[in-house]
């Protein structure tokens, strides 16, 4: 039975603002559920057979407005469908409160949803925290066969496998099993707490729920915009039965085959407060057709992360219309469509608009087609870790720059590994597009070039403006492009040091600053990977320019590491070490002819090349650093080494620096 409101008759979060307002009419309408329940359903995009139909289910203690942001990215191009949850929101609660909200009861609720919102086709289900268990219920029973396309999990297990989770760590006791059960009880301290009588409803409806928003702006770092509803206290109070019908009864009986029948979508927040991704360990005993993503987020990620949320979902759900059995395959078929949601251009041929004078010596200036991170796109960058980096960052936007070359390179071909979407930074145009053919071989969702010179900030300020215009906020940018500059201070001109100064620092200053505000205005979150170098803590008089330089990009990075914490953006500095790339070729060695600069070049490269410490190396220790959020990664022995004397021996660093190396 279905009560249509008509358009228009809904709550302000998705009729008249906040993230949800894209300009499509909503439309609410009431379905009932098990035991008589009318169900409030608002839907986007109402009777359009030809899209796919995206069900957004909320979690406790909210309500659909939850989803708003998410359901606004993603309206344009599905039928989204958003209802509240029996007893939340604009829903009736069932008589009694016990026993009304069990598992059998939510999925009844489930299939009249779906059968009046999509008759005709299966629908694509997406849910957050309780929702995900609800829907961990739906993709594993015979009743909604049919009726289910894919599944989205995310901040929510299957109750029966985690019950298979405890019994197995129970039954084969290990130290490692056993401290993964004691951290996950630890983190479930509130559900012992949903279990008590009265209690949970006197708090929620007195100080806890009056104090809720800001708790939950202060420590998930969200805004408003008609979240959390005004029903939130009687929400929560309701919804304590959720805890109470499900968790001990399926936690001690769990169903002994919960496999699902559909395609599933796991989103892990890598801090959420109250689950261990140690929980999803076993999964793919149950879940044949698992695609993993791992997201640096706490739990409410429809709100602190909408955007990557939609364009995971928006890649899933074409993969699966598809005929895939993931979002790898997929994500390229317009996956991002949606408002807010920016594809990444398949262009980049020649690069961005040119900008500034072009100097010689810069990073990713000599052609390195021949050498490391330039050769054969069947070569694994990441190796061990493609896994892992593929969860991680499959469809993010990464922006490189002295990409055409060298640890730029080879950075920017790992990402492409890890399917993210690549812009190639580069002073070369030819070498930035080489890089872009290497990334899509290599994997890239998407990627594109761009011919900028780092040191010109007019020309950063277009780049950061078309980036965000064409593609979106990156999620990750690496301030690779840089110069080497060797030579005594004394030999040193005012104009080289100007022009080291300019690249490696400025070059930084300018990423930082343009990308870093970017990151912080989108509000969710971000990672800033500045390439230092061992000198930045070993200094010579042979490098005093080149070392001056560096030392000032790790104690940039450390500074804005601490501003931008708070924001959720991250920031590393990266201090390689001897590695061979083209840099040695291109370096200017100060206060000599041509001839012996070039004999200089040539020894400097030919011994770069004899302890043969490659850029992909480099390139994993950045993506190991974005992952873990690193905040100094020294990467070859020497960079280790040299780390570990100035801190114990600062004197001994010292006596190192007056050594003049023989070239």
């Amino acid at each position: 039975m279905v009560r249509d409101s008509g358009a228009g008759g809904v709550d302000g979060a998705f009729g008249g603002g906040g993230g949800g307002d894209v300009g499509i009419p909503a439309r609410e309408r009431f379905v009932t559920g098990a035991d008589g329940v009318r169900l409030c359903v608002v839907e986007y995009g109402a009777g359009s057979a030809a899209r796919p139909t995206v069900v957004l289910l909320h979690g406790y203690p909210d309500s659909k407005e939850v989803w708003s942001r998410v359901a606004g990215l993603l309206a344009d191009r599905y039928h989204v469908v958003l209802y509240d949850v029996r007893g939340h929101g604009r829903s009736e609660p069932p008589e009694p409160l016990r026993g009304g909200f069990t598992l059998e009861k939510l999925t009844e609720d489930f299939l009249a949803v779906a059968e009046a919102v999509s008759p005709d086709r299966p629908v694509h289900l997406v849910g957050h925290d309780w929702g995900s268990v609800q829907g961990w219920e739906f993709a594993t029973v015979d009743a909604t066969r049919g009726r289910l396309a894919s599944f989205t999990s995310v901040s929510g297990p299957c109750l029966d496998h985690f019950g298979h989770w405890i019994r197995r760590r129970v039954r084969r006791p290990t130290p490692r099993g056993l401290l993964h059960m004691l951290g996950q009880g630890a983190k479930s301290w509130y559900v012992y707490a949903l279990h008590t009588p009265l209690l949970p409803e006197v708090a929620w409806r007195g100080p806890l729920g009056r104090r809720w928003p800001k708790l939950l702006a202060r420590a998930e770092k969200v805004s408003g915009d008609g979240y959390p509803a005004a029903s939130l206290p009687e929400d929560a109070a309701h919804g304590a039965w959720l805890y109470r019908d499900n968790v001990r009864r399926r936690l001690r009986n769990p169903r002994p085959d919960p496999a699902a029948h559909v395609p599933v979508q796991l989103v892990t927040p890598t801090a959420d407060p109250f689950l261990s991704a140690r929980l999803y360990d076993d999964l793919d005993r149950w879940v044949p057709r698992l695609t993993r993503r791992t997201l640096p987020a706490k739990h409410w990620v429809p709100r602190s992360r909408p955007q990557q949320l939609a364009r995971w979902v928006a890649e899933f759900v074409a993969g699966t219309e598809g005929g895939s059995e993931g979002a790898d395959e997929g994500a390229d078929k317009g996956a991002g469509e949606a408002p807010g949601v920016p594809e990444l251009s398949d262009g980049g041929k020649g690069g961005g608009s040119g900008s500034g004078p072009v100097r010689g010596g810069r990073a990713g200036g000599a052609s390195a087609r021949g050498g490391p991170a330039g050769g054969r796109g069947s070569t694994s960058v990441l190796g061990k870790g493609l896994v892992d980096a593929r969860q991680r960052f499959a469809g993010q936007l990464i922006l490189v720059t002295g990409a055409g070359s060298g640890i730029g390179r080879a950075t920017a071909l790992a990402f492409a590994e890890a399917g993210a979407r690549v812009v190639a930074v580069d002073r070369d145009a030819e070498e930035a597009s080489h890089t872009v053919e290497l990334a899509r071989s290599k994997g890239a969702t998407a990627a594109c070039a761009e011919t900028v010179d780092v040191s010109d900030g007019q020309a950063m300020e277009r780049l950061a403006v078309r980036t965000a215009d064409s593609h979106g906020v990156p999620d990750v940018v690496v301030n690779n492009a840089g110069i080497g500059v060797a030579g005594p201070f004394l030999d040193t001109t005012p104009e080289e040091w100007r022009e080291v100064l300019d690249v490696n620092l400025w070059g930084v200053i300018h990423g930082c600053r343009l990308f870093g505000r970017q990151m912080v205005d989108r509000g969710e979150g971000g990672h800033i990977v500045n390439i230092a170098s061992a000198a930045a803590f070993q200094p010579s008089r042979a490098l005093p320019a080149y070392s001056t330089s560096k030392a000032a990009v790790l104690m940039l990075s450390a500074c804005l590491r601490a501003e931008l914490a708070g924001h959720g953006v991250g920031v590393s500095a990266i201090c390689p070490g001897p590695v061979n790339t083209p840099i040695t070729g291109s370096a200017r060695h100060t206060g000599v002819d041509e001839a012996e600069q070039r004999r200089r070049r040539a020894k400097s490269a030919r011994l770069y090349r004899l302890r043969g410490y490659p850029p992909e190396k480099v390139a994993r220790a950045v993506v190991r650093a974005v992952q873990r959020n690193h905040a100094v990664v020294p990467v070859t022995p020497e960079a280790r080494a040299a780390r570990l004397l100035s801190r114990l021996s600062p004197g001994a660093t010292r006596a190192l620096a007056r050594i003049d190396p023989p070239l």
